[in-house]
């Protein structure tokens, strides 16, 4: 793969690839008003503005430039996820609208929500993302408490609904968070791995942040279950409202009994977890 970088213009956005690609099918969609171009997955992402209603197109057969996938990788991964979307629609998910083959590439295109990554790489160096003041990371945890307090709860969830349904949560981080500021609404984003139960780790270290991963997640062969989503929710409930990796008492902002609740969520032996995400949902929703 040639590591040169050329850029490419739709309807003067300008964007970065590393080799020229065919986009004119986004053309009959609407106006292209945004790129997301910086993405490790082997997708590039447009925000379209079809007139009525803005929607947000996926799309893998490209080569973006922080990508190592080859294009076909990208296109049958993104295929693979959309029987998942399908599977696990709920108000807290981003709305699947359709999806089709164009030539030897693959799109996937939702309903737009207007809301602000929580780890928007793109736009803010790891440093600037905890403190810089537009930082969308910055800002959520300048809400207020209880304003969190729902955004994780939306987060639980959804995640107790995805375990219903069968299904295992892989590569969940503050990526995959998307918040409107405007009206306090939090949605997911990015569910594009997540698998159906039971299922097993069989690359060793799975995808994901190692910001928000059990111990079971770098281990070949191990199960991934909903026992390794309850540690996935307590993780998320440290990035959010506590000192993320600094997991400490002294970095919590929720009390006493909400900590516990994380701690045990997080313990690195999963025998020593709430069983289900129910089960610790319950116990949050007694320690608040």
């Amino acid at each position: 793969m040639t590591a040169d970088v050329i850029t490419q213009t739709l309807d003067g956005v300008t964007f970065r690839l590393r080799e020229p690609h065919d986009f004119g099918f986004l053309a009959q969609i609407g106006k292209v008003f945004c790129v997301f171009d910086e993405q490790d997955s082997g997708n590039i992402a447009f925000g379209v503005d079809a007139g009525s209603e803005r929607l947000f197109v996926k799309y893998a057969g490209a080569r973006p430039i922080d990508s190592h996938s080859e294009p076909a990788d990208a296109v049958a991964r993104l295929q693979a996820a959309m029987p998942v979307y399908q599977a696990l629609r709920h108000p807290a998910l981003i709305e699947l609208r359709e999806h089709f083959p164009v030539g030897e590439g693959y799109a996937a295109v939702f309903t737009w929500f207007p809301g602000e990554c929580l780890h928007a790489h793109w736009a803010f160096t790891p440093a600037e993302k905890y403190t810089h003041p537009d930082s969308p990371s910055c800002r959520h945890k300048g809400l207020p408490l209880a304003r969190r307090l729902d955004c994780l709860d939306t987060i639980f969830a959804f995640h107790e609904y995805v375990a219903a349904q069968g299904y295992v949560a892989i590569d969940f981080y503050d990526g995959s968070i998307l918040y409107d500021f405007s009206r306090h609404v939090t949605m997911i984003c990015d569910i594009d791995v997540y698998e159906k139960q039971p299922y097993r780790n069989t690359m060793g270290r799975l995808w994901g942040s190692t910001r928000f991963m059990s111990p079971e997640e770098f281990e070949l062969g191990a199960d991934i279950d909903e026992v390794t989503n309850v540690f996935t929710m307590g993780a998320t409930a440290f990035a959010l409202i506590g000192g993320e990796r600094d997991r400490s008492f002294e970095k919590w902002e929720a009390g006493a009994a909400l900590f516990a609740v994380a701690r045990k969520a997080i313990s690195p032996d999963r025998r020593g977890r709430y069983p289900s995400i129910a089960a610790f949902r319950q116990a949050w929703k007694e320690a608040l």
